[in-house]
């Protein structure tokens, strides 16, 4: 009887002890989600400096409105930031201002570009990488991070419809600070920072003109692109000198660009700088790796690409998911390099054809009477010789039957 109320005392204890565990375990995990949850609210506040800025759409009606906005935001050293805030966020050049179009005017000028923003100033889910890039095609804009905490921001242009600059994960890895393109050596890209390795997508100084424009590049101001190539980090090697793939600092395009609208975008809309804060994926890494077409890999390295397979169904799944329209026709990538060297080729083959064909009558003379003197040297015709040798074929044929 003592021996039963021992033993059932025990039980008891044991089980009292495994509910105490399970139940810390739980307060653990809870406590955990809500420090994690105050640490992201401290940091967003933390973080969130900039006051409201309101900002007016201006339609550019007649050429004087557009001379009169050419020259109140032109660069101005008082106002240091002046031209660039207005010029980012219309995300394109001055140049490119136009009698028609509507163009974004702040209230307020801070000298700092993070005050436009419309990423978060905290990014909880890159808290512990060093370094990571936020691409909007929707925005035509993107923001540098470090540690989570937003660092620089900026406009871009990125592909066009049938040369789309595919969402998904990338990342940094190499650089060349004045590239000129291996498929057209016209394209002078100052500053280039290569995130594809296969499809060649890069970010470089380029022509703005406030709109995905590009053949899948990201394009930016000379200043962006500038500090872009001395901030970011390019492929890690290991040590038989192989390239890590996706070791560089981490590319993230969030989103698709509107093509209905094809020349302006969602930006001209915003009436203030706290109108939108982009949704960001909760962790970062662990975002699809991009989906590119075959396509859009240049023809010479199709058959050796790594993963092909991924390549060769990405177009059937982007167009599932909506990213490519079911009328638009995809153009391949050209190597308009070759295009020349064929087309000059094939030019130079058609002068050389018609200079043969218009030799005066005297060298074609020449040319008979040279043949006539080396059958009478030889002492057999040519014609001779010809049939000889024919007939040797005939006879050899025959004795292989």
């Amino acid at each position: 009887m003592l021996l039963c109320s021992f033993f059932a005392v025990y039980s008891c204890s044991d089980e009292s002890k495994d509910a105490t565990e399970t139940l810390t375990n739980e307060e653990s995990t809870d406590y955990k989600r809500n420090k994690d949850s105050l640490l992201k609210s401290e940091m967003k506040k933390k973080y969130d400096i900039f006051p409201l800025i309101k900002y007016k759409q201006e339609y550019i009606d007649n050429s004087e409105t557009l001379k009169r906005i050419k020259v109140e935001f032109q660069k101005d050293d008082s106002v240091p930031l002046k031209n660039k805030v207005f010029l980012t966020l219309n995300r394109k050049e001055m140049r490119f201002m136009r009698v028609k179009d509507t163009v974004v005017v702040p209230d307020t000028i801070i000298n700092d570009l993070r005050a436009y923003s419309i990423f978060p100033q905290y990014y909880h889910g890159a808290r512990e990488l060093p370094k990571l890039i936020l691409v909007s095609n929707k925005y035509q804009c993107y923001a540098a991070y470090e540690y989570g905490v937003q660092v620089r921001f900026a406009a871009a242009n990125t592909g066009k419809e049938k040369t789309q600059t595919y969402p998904g994960r990338y990342a940094l890895v190499w650089r060349d600070k004045l590239r000129r393109s291996s498929l057209d050596s016209n394209w002078i890209l100052p500053f280039t920072w290569n995130f594809h390795r296969y499809a060649g997508n890069a970010f470089h100084q380029f022509e703005m003109p406030g709109y995905a424009a590009s053949h899948s590049c990201i394009r930016q101001f000379m200043s962006d692109a500038k500090w872009l190539f001395e901030w970011g980090e390019s492929v890690k090697v290991d040590t038989s000198g192989k390239q890590i793939w996706l070791s560089g600092t981490p590319v993230i395009i969030i989103d698709a660009f509107d093509f209905s609208r094809p020349k302006t975008g969602p930006w001209v809309a915003l009436e203030s700088n706290k109108d939108i804060i982009l949704d960001v994926p909760e962790n970062p890494m662990d975002v699809e790796e991009a989906l590119i077409p075959i396509s859009q890999i240049p023809e010479s390295i199709q058959g050796w690409i790594p993963q092909r397979k991924r390549y060769l169904y990405a177009e059937d799944s982007l167009r599932a998911r909506g990213i490519i329209a079911e009328d638009v026709r995809i153009t391949p990538s050209v190597d308009f390099n070759k295009r020349r060297r064929e087309k000059a080729a094939k030019k130079a083959a058609e002068k050389l054809k018609k200079e043969l064909a218009n030799q005066p009558d005297s060298t074609k003379t020449d040319i008979k009477i040279i043949k006539k003197n080396l059958e009478v040297l030889e002492g057999n015709p040519v014609k001779n010789i010809e049939k000889s040798e024919n007939e040797k074929k005939r006879a050899d044929s025959t004795e292989y039957r």
